[in-house]
């Protein structure tokens, strides 16, 4: 995890020396993960080269709708945010927590021996969702061991939102389009009047040796103001808000409110908008023996709260119909998280309203909450 820099420094990089920022990280022996266009979006996965980012593409969402296409500019951070998160790196979908042979009852540990992965390009509301994650897996009497390797060793290269996507809501949230938190390096990019141009601001001691085998220069008066009107831009067009005075109350006070049964009509509980969830932790446990029973593992992997074995207890799930699921979820998000770990589980990134294949959109359903249903007259009233 980031450790503060002695003195926060803020540099400039101009377009043509910022490949040799990837160049450095891999320098420093990271694996670089970030984001580039593949199948049609925007996906997460290692880089060789700056060539490899999504340079001059942008992405359209709305609620159950996702495409890309192309920006009249080379913008190398232009897009907001796809299906992927970070938790994929940081919290692979399978991992194996224990292996055991029957030869002589041996106990084969996990191997915790993980790589040092670089992320470049985290947005203001992925690291939210990272520190979020950091709560669950780091804090308090239980520590995932797994976890805590690949997080002590990543390396953060955040960037700041120059444009707010149609599903966003993060200024709603508090969480963007502002980077805030830890991080190594931020990058603000500016494209205006023609020079294309990173304002960095250096957060961390790695961060600062990261810089040193990359040729920048010192940051501007003009340069610090035009990065401002870029964030500033970015957080008049969210696509979305959502009032957050009292939605924990509000939860509370509707469990029974008839919209649950107006989204339960509509939803398929497929899960894809906790698979897309940066902040959503749940998993399971299998266990698994070979064809010869010579040996046996432990497996955890993903789960949703939206499968009926989630909620599986002797004699059958307690939350078999799909209102129970969602309000489950939503309720979670919203309300319940907060009392658990002190901060909503919601960072305000939209990717549950644009892969959601009928458009369910959490802020419509939010504000449902808050409006007062229209009783029934009583037979013989006017």
């Amino acid at each position: 995890m980031a450790k503060a820099a002695s003195k926060p420094t803020r540099a400039a990089i101009d377009r043509g020396n910022f490949p040799h920022l990837i160049e450095a990280l891999k320098k420093k022996g990271y694996r670089v993960v970030g984001p580039q266009v593949r199948d049609g979006a925007i996906v997460y996965d290692e880089l060789d080269d700056v060539s490899e980012l999504p340079i001059g593409w942008t992405d359209v969402q709305s609620e159950g709708r996702y495409s890309l296409k192309k920006r009249s500019d080379e913008a190398v951070f232009g897009y907001t945010v796809g299906q992927h998160s970070w938790k994929q790196f940081l919290r692979p979908p399978v991992v194996t927590v224990w292996q055991g042979k029957r030869d002589g009852l041996q106990a084969i540990p996990p191997n915790f021996d993980v790589p040092s992965y670089a992320f470049f390009g985290v947005r203001a509301c992925e690291l939210n969702a990272i520190a979020i994650q950091d709560k669950v897996y780091l804090q308090g009497p239980f520590v995932d061991p797994g976890y805590a390797a690949l997080r002590k060793k990543a390396f953060i290269v955040a960037v700041n939102c120059g444009e707010a996507g149609g599903t966003c809501f993060c200024a709603s949230m508090k969480t963007g389009p502002q980077v805030n938190g830890e991080f190594d390096l931020s990058l603000t990019e500016i494209t205006e009047k023609g020079n294309h141009r990173f304002l960095v601001d250096i957060g961390s001691k790695r961060g600062d040796e990261v810089m040193k085998d990359v040729p920048h220069r010192e940051a501007t008066a003009e340069d610090i103001a035009a990065a401002e009107r870029v964030v500033a831009e970015a957080e008049k067009h969210m696509g979305r808000t959502l009032n957050t005075d009292g939605i924990r109350e509000v939860v509370y006070e509707n469990t029974e409110h008839p919209r649950w049964d107006n989204v339960a009509a509509r939803c398929l509980t497929c899960g894809n908008c906790t698979l897309v969830c940066p902040t959503c932790f749940c998993m399971t446990m299998e266990d698994h023996t070979d064809l010869h029973g010579k040996t046996a593992s432990r497996v955890k992997r993903w789960d949703s709260c939206f499968t009926l074995d989630f909620s599986y207890i002797h004699g059958g799930s307690i939350r078999t119909s799909v209102k129970s699921r969602y309000r489950q979820w939503l309720s979670h998000k919203l309300a319940t998280w907060q009392d658990q770990f002190g901060t909503s589980g919601c960072v305000g990134c939209g990717r549950c309203i644009t892969w959601c294949p009928v458009g369910i959109d959490i802020t419509e359903e939010a504000a449902a909450l808050r409006v007062k249903p229209v009783m029934e007259t009583q037979h013989g009233n006017s």
